[in-house]
């Protein structure tokens, strides 16, 4: 081996992920770890809730009506929620958020243990669930960037998508053991009980109060976030490709239903973890995600592929192949979630934070949400598999067309953005002084 040659370990850190943020900050980790367990427990719900429905009506209709019930609290609610999060203490909205969850958790626990379970509390259930996410989420996206220092942002990002990963493995396939083997009662239960824990570990963090130049949560306030949005063409431009990808190309509401078609039920579980799967092995090597500096161009390229892959997934008849491509699915979103992350976090003013992370809420759940309705009700006047890959392709040629309308977005450069320049050079600044403090 020449001198100048790598070490093996060196290429081995280049590509794990970078614990900076975790080994510099306690809060951070304390967050990190109560996240993943919250997120272990959510998605047994988010496995059994469709599940159930599916029993009960036997609809891909029904299932698919799981986003609609979502869609108004998650915009009414994510938008006043980031208002919340910039004038309120922010670890305070996370406990408080995650105590109601845990109380719905309970109303599930008690409807699936009724001899005959009644299908509106699973509405009501979602749609409150969504309300209490929609404050939730931007308070949680506020409260890191503040305990993490600004060089570790893509470096936290990843392991947030990590945490949000290993849950989204290990859940859903647990999920798809416990509902088929121990009944729905039993996957509500150890949701609940998540929840708890989640409050004890979020106990000893340190507060996080509004900012001085906070704004007090009001329309005017929201405004003001949406008019800065509005200015950052860039910002606007990753909300952009990513509604269009998960409202063309999100295939969860039909995945019970495309079990049933291949003959393969034992896979349904599989199917729920296989998109957490491949953003969980993207998460595990996303080293070199810290030496890529045009994160807009890496947006697109990834929503684009994940795409694509969708539509893999719908054409194929081998559900071997099905999950493959689903897997390779969740990477891309990984990569294009960094990054969107990345841009958002080394970008947006602390005071404007919450409200930004309101926005960004929208553009990363309504996507999703409405994408049930649309995969839902094209499954069903369409066909299951037709439903899947069409909604592939439309994404990859909306995603295309969205890159040649936004050229901020496409020439972005962390080293040179005016804005991340700007906040760079802030918190450079102010670190002194919180050292002497």
């Amino acid at each position: 081996m020449t001198d100048d040659a790598p070490e093996p370990s060196s290429r081995l850190r280049a590509i794990l992920p970078d614990l900076a943020p975790w080994r510099a900050s306690v809060d951070f980790r304390r967050l990190w770890v109560s996240g993943l367990i919250s997120n272990f427990g959510s998605f047994l719900t988010f496995v059994a809730l469709p599940v159930q429905l599916k029993e009960l009506t036997g609809s891909a209709a029904a299932v698919g009506a799981i986003g609609a019930v979502e869609l108004l609290p998650l915009l009414v609610f994510g938008l006043y929620g980031g208002a919340l999060a910039d004038a309120l203490d922010k670890r305070k909205l996370i406990i408080r958020t995650e105590i109601g969850q845990g109380l719905l958790s309970a109303v599930l626990l008690l409807n699936a243990l009724l001899p005959s379970p009644a299908v509106w509390p699973l509405y009501v259930v979602a749609a409150l669930s969504s309300a209490l996410v929609s404050v939730q989420r931007p308070a949680t996206d506020s409260l890191w960037p503040r305990i993490v220092a600004h060089e570790h942002m893509p470096a936290a990002t990843a392991l947030n998508s990590l945490r949000w990963t290993v849950g989204g493995v290990a859940g859903p396939a647990l999920a798809g053991v416990v509902v088929a083997y121990a009944g729905l009662g039993w996957a509500y239960g150890a949701d609940l009980l998540t929840f708890l824990v989640s409050v004890a570990l979020m106990l000893p963090i340190a507060a996080s109060p509004a900012s001085h130049e906070a704004a007090k949560p009001s329309l005017r306030a929201i405004a003001e976030g949406a008019r800065y949005a509005w200015s950052r063409k860039e910002l606007l431009g990753t909300y952009a490709v990513d509604l269009a990808a998960m409202f063309l190309a999100m295939p969860l509401a039909v995945l019970p239903f495309l079990a049933d078609e291949l003959h393969a039920n034992w896979s349904l579980g599989l199917m729920y973890a296989t998109l957490p799967l491949g953003s969980m092995v993207v998460s595990l090597t996303s080293g070199w995600t810290s030496r890529v500096h045009r994160h807009g161009r890496a947006v697109v390229l990834a929503a684009a592929l994940w795409g694509l892959a969708i539509a893999g997934a719908g054409v194929v008849g081998n559900v071997w192949l099905v999950l493959l491509f689903l897997t390779v699915a969740g990477g891309c979103d990984m990569v294009s979630g960094i990054f969107r992350g990345a841009m958002w976090n080394q970008t947006i003013p602390d005071e404007l934070r919450g409200r930004l992370a309101g926005i960004e809420l929208l553009s990363y759940s309504v996507g999703p949400t409405v994408g049930q309705v649309r995969s839902g009700g094209f499954a069903a006047w369409w066909g299951v598999r037709a439903s899947v890959w069409s909604g592939g392709v439309l994404c990859a040629g909306a995603v295309g067309l969205l890159a040649l309308c936004l050229p901020k977005l496409m020439t972005y450069d962390v080293r040179t953005n005016e804005h991340a320049v700007r906040l760079r050079d802030g918190r450079t600044a102010a670190a002194p002084a919180q050292a002497q403090a």
